[in-house]
């Protein structure tokens, strides 16, 4: 579990860059992945890109990181690695097991931290930080309102629509829907620590340029408990 974390914490990203967007519900047509350039001088970065660009984009994934782990340990939020984190790092806990009867491989969502954990045969695979659903009105451009709620329960994994597709309320990105074409699992530019989605799971899109690769569509386990 202590390499599992600091390996999360120390790895170099290489990731691309993308443009921000609001991302949400319902689900369109997809449309080509569209890397484009950070708000830091214009440039598209791109696997083996280098300069201030690269490290601002890698400061946003280690703090993700950071924010994980913190999450997971039931340390107090923060944007630095404290005393306590670095004790924790020397002995951490594993995350709490939400139904390890849904089976082997499974995607776990714990509202109460804000963390997805993927396991692969009743092993941890990937802890990422997420942002969920954060309880406030809307109303969709396309119709209806609602409570942005990401809704508990024990779901599956039933569709993979790669890129970007645009929704009612935004774009989403590398989306693996659990319900229906409403909700999905899927990278967004904008994942802070508290919850703002408007029902969906926000990945870090660094998270999100692989995630779909680890799970099984459709048919993974998708776990959503709020404790």
């Amino acid at each position: 579990m202590r390499r599992l974390w600091m390996a999360a914490l120390l790895a170099p990203v290489v990731a691309l860059a993308v443009p921000a967007a609001a991302l949400a519900v319902p689900a369109a047509s997809a449309k080509p992945a569209k890397p484009a350039a950070p708000a830091t001088g214009g440039r598209i970065l791109q696997v083996g890109a280098k300069g201030s660009s690269v490290r601002a984009l890698q400061r946003t994934n280690t703090l993700e990181a950071v924010w994980a782990f913190q999450e997971v340990q039931g340390l107090r939020g923060e944007n630095f690695v404290s005393s306590a984190m670095q004790r924790a790092l020397a002995h951490p806990r594993a995350p709490r097991v939400l139904d390890r009867a849904a089976g082997p491989n499974r995607i776990e969502i714990n509202l109460a931290i804000e963390v997805l954990v993927l396991y692969h045969n009743n092993r941890v695979q990937l802890i990422s930080h997420v942002s969920t659903g954060g309880g406030y009105y809307y109303c969709s451009p396309a119709g209806g309102c609602g409570v942005a709620i990401t809704p508990t329960g024990n779901f599956r994994t039933l569709s993979f629509f790669p890129g970007w597709i645009q929704v009612p309320l935004g774009e989403m990105y590398n989306s693996v829907f659990f319900i229906g074409t409403a909700f999905a699992i899927h990278g967004d530019t904008y994942v802070p620590r508290a919850p703002v989605s408007h029902g969906c799971v926000r990945l870090p899109m660094d998270i999100a340029a692989f995630f779909h690769k680890l799970v099984k569509v459709p048919g993974e386990p998708v776990i959503i408990r709020r404790r």
